[in-house]
């Protein structure tokens, strides 16, 4: 039994084009991930939008769908790649060298993935200062980078015969800045853009081509770039999806885990110490301070929303919570994260949990892409614009209303997401309440 009326949402017709600023480890293990779904060489292991179901009505109805059934999703068969890199290897090259996939899986997709190559990217040594690459635009100004981008998004469209497009930031994480004066008003950043203001960052020059031209725009890194005024602004007046930010892939993937059982349980925590060593280019860019700091603010956020130390201070009002990243080139993408967490239980009695999760950093964010672009595909479609906060289960620092604090438990996130597709086809919303079954 419905309780409204369902969004309209225009069907999936033609193919999606899939925007990524960076072809490095994650985007070329997304790209080969499609390529061995086409052939039957592998399944979208990780992906809720793929092997995911839904609920609908009462658990006596027996209907869980799949979600890729319930709501009009593009296939994944449907998806065109296209990316800027500052380096010229192909999809192929780039993802022999990330080293993450075997190269017996590769060489039978080496096809397909050679004939990707990266457009010449907008690059700034001062947003990211350890890499060096010869593949990057020579612009006057940044507005004059940002129409060379919506060139470039115009002619992968024609050449490709894409109906629709989705851009999703994959590349390198951004030495940390705050809002500055330039980010307050569309008309100030506009103006910046000429003026070549310090403060725009190229992965805000990316993401202002994407809304400009119409294109929905998620951020897969931890730096700011649509999570300010002027490029929501932006996204509101043209009425396009936006979310972010930082890909929930590891470790804090462990610690919004984690952390709503012990909340669940009212067990205390003292201290919580988390450390990871990784190998790949994610890794040495994370090795420079300022880009650490844009990792560290979302890495260490989800904590204190999840355990709310102004509403339980017996528990989580003086815990100790540290994050470090340690640059170990021997890993590469197979990252190690260690986690000691200090929790006290009944009379304050000490107990400890100890994480060790060895895991690899691209083969957790591929799914993560694949979804986030056929959910923000869909929400262009549904004629949602702005924030899309049911897509927090997807990040570290998830993007929010000014006046809401962010939801970071992964278990409410998941509920927020699936209720969110549920109003969408004008199904009943989930409450769990279940009486029901026996009055």
């Amino acid at each position: 039994m419905a309780n409204h009326e369902s969004v309209q949402i225009a069907p999936a017709e033609g193919k999606l084009g899939v925007l990524t600023p960076g072809m490095g480890a994650v985007t070329t293990t997304f790209i080969a991930g499609l390529e061995a779904m086409k052939r039957g060489l592998g399944k979208p292991i990780g992906s809720l939008s793929q092997l995911g179901t839904i609920r609908l009505g009462k658990r006596t109805e027996g209907r869980s769908p799949a979600i890729k059934d319930f709501v009009p999703l593009a296939g994944a068969e449907d998806l065109v790649v296209g990316g800027w890199d500052i380096f010229e290897d192909n999809a192929y090259e780039a993802a022999v060298k990330a080293g993450v996939l075997e190269t017996a899986l590769l060489d039978q997709l080496k096809a397909p993935l050679s004939a990707i190559r990266p457009m010449k990217a907008v690059f700034d040594q001062s947003f990211v200062t350890r890499l060096h690459g010869p593949n990057v635009k020579n612009a006057k100004s940044k507005m004059e980078s940002a129409e060379m981008v919506m060139d470039d998004i115009r002619q992968f469209k024609e050449k490709n015969g894409v109906s629709r497009m989705v851009m999703i930031w994959c590349g390198s994480t951004e030495v940390f800045h705050q809002a500055s004066a330039v980010h307050q008003t569309l008309k100030d950043f506009e103006c910046g853009l000429q003026k070549n203001d310090p403060e725009i960052s190229p992965s805000q020059i990316y993401a202002y081509a994407a809304l400009k031209m119409g294109i929905p725009h998620a951020n897969g890194a931890p730096h700011m770039t649509t999570d300010m005024p002027a490029l929501l602004e932006l996204a509101r007046q043209m009425n396009v999806p936006v979310s972010g930010k930082d890909y929930k892939s590891g470790q804090t993937f462990m610690k919004t885990l984690v952390a709503p059982g012990l909340k669940s349980r009212m067990l205390g925590l003292r201290g919580w110490f988390s450390t990871n060593i990784l190998g790949n280019r994610d890794g040495e860019v994370l090795d420079d301070p300022g880009s650490f700091r844009s990792k560290e603010v979302t890495k260490s956020s989800s904590l204190e929303y999840i355990l709310q130390k102004n509403l339980y201070p017996d528990l989580y009002s003086a815990y100790y919570h540290k994050v470090r990243i340690e640059y170990y080139p021997p890993r590469g993408d197979a990252k190690e994260g260690w986690d000691n967490i200090d929790i006290f239980g009944w009379l304050g009695y000490p107990m400890q949990i100890k994480i060790n999760f060895l895991c690899r950093d691209s083969i957790l964010a591929a799914p993560l892409v694949l979804d986030l672009v056929l959910f923000m595909d869909l929400a262009q479609r549904a004629g949602m614009r702005g924030v899309q906060e049911w897509l927090s289960f997807y990040f570290k620092g998830p993007m929010h209303a000014p006046e809401v604090y962010p939801e970071h438990d992964i278990f409410i996130q998941l509920m927020k997401l699936k209720n969110t597709l549920r109003w969408m086809r004008g199904e009943d919303l989930i409450t769990h309440l279940g009486l029901e079954y026996y009055d």
